[in-house]
């Protein structure tokens, strides 16, 4: 077995497909790696494939007129991206961008087109993964319109939470490493406005920040903090 098609296998949509289908179409997948801060695809560049980052971690930003990234989205290993390729041609809206050590592997649209029409489920499932990515954008630009810096900051956290949250002792560390510039470009601010916002939220009880590193030492007060539910972790068990 190849290492690319081991990548496909990883994947939790395509596990869906038949394992011979999807050899067929190793064929006609191409891997890469990315060095970290290194391009994916730009901007204007065509959207001829979808990608399964199969090692290391990619972001997905864009720009505005005046230069300034906004973040919207981190991609972990065994995720695809570069999704609407598959529901809208020509050049892609934003850019992705390996923030690690990264390996991606590009599978042409009509060859995942074949693959999601032998399964109802596979198909199922990436279109519940563009709906979810959709919606985590339109929530975040709603936020941005409508919130201070510290809601969006606080909602952030949640977020993050639900997707990287480890239960601990202490709290609930994230299990993503994230600079305050980071943060600030996801939720529409600052570096120095997060800085300050953060010692804030450390100074009530409701977090530590460590070296690229926050634990959540009270969740249910940041979740009430913005009139929200607490967060359910993608891992229950104590670390």
């Amino acid at each position: 077995m190849s290492e690319t098609l081991w990548y496909l296998k990883q994947c939790d949509l395509l596990r869906r497909i038949a394992p011979e289908q999807l050899a067929r179409a190793e064929a006609s997948c191409r891997a890469r790696e990315f060095a970290r801060g290194q391009p994916i695809y730009m901007p204007s560049d065509a959207a001829s494939g979808v990608l399964l980052l199969a090692r290391g971690r990619a972001k997905i930003a864009s720009f505005s007129d005046d230069g300034k990234q906004t973040i919207l989205a981190f991609i972990e290993p065994g995720e695809l991206f570069g999704e609407l390729a598959l529901v809208e041609g020509g050049p892609r809206d934003e850019y992705a961008e390996a923030v690690e050590k990264s390996l991606a592997i590009l599978m042409p649209v009509d060859v995942l087109h074949r693959l999601l029409e032998t399964s109802p489920t596979a198909s199922l499932g990436v279109t519940k993964l563009i709906g979810l990515r959709r919606r985590r954008i339109e929530r975040r630009l709603k936020y941005l319109l409508f919130r201070s810096n510290k809601e969006r900051l606080v909602s952030l956290l949640l977020e993050l939470a639900e997707q990287y949250g480890q239960q601990t002792l202490e709290g609930v560390r994230l299990g993503i490493k994230l600079s305050h510039q980071d943060l600030a470009s996801i939720i529409g601010s600052t570096r120095e406005t997060v800085t300050v916002l953060l010692n804030e939220l450390q100074g009530a009880g409701m977090l530590r920040i460590g070296r690229r590193k926050l634990l959540l030492t009270n969740l249910a007060g940041l979740a009430a903090s913005v009139h929200s539910t607490e967060p359910k972790l993608p891992e229950s068990a104590l670390r």
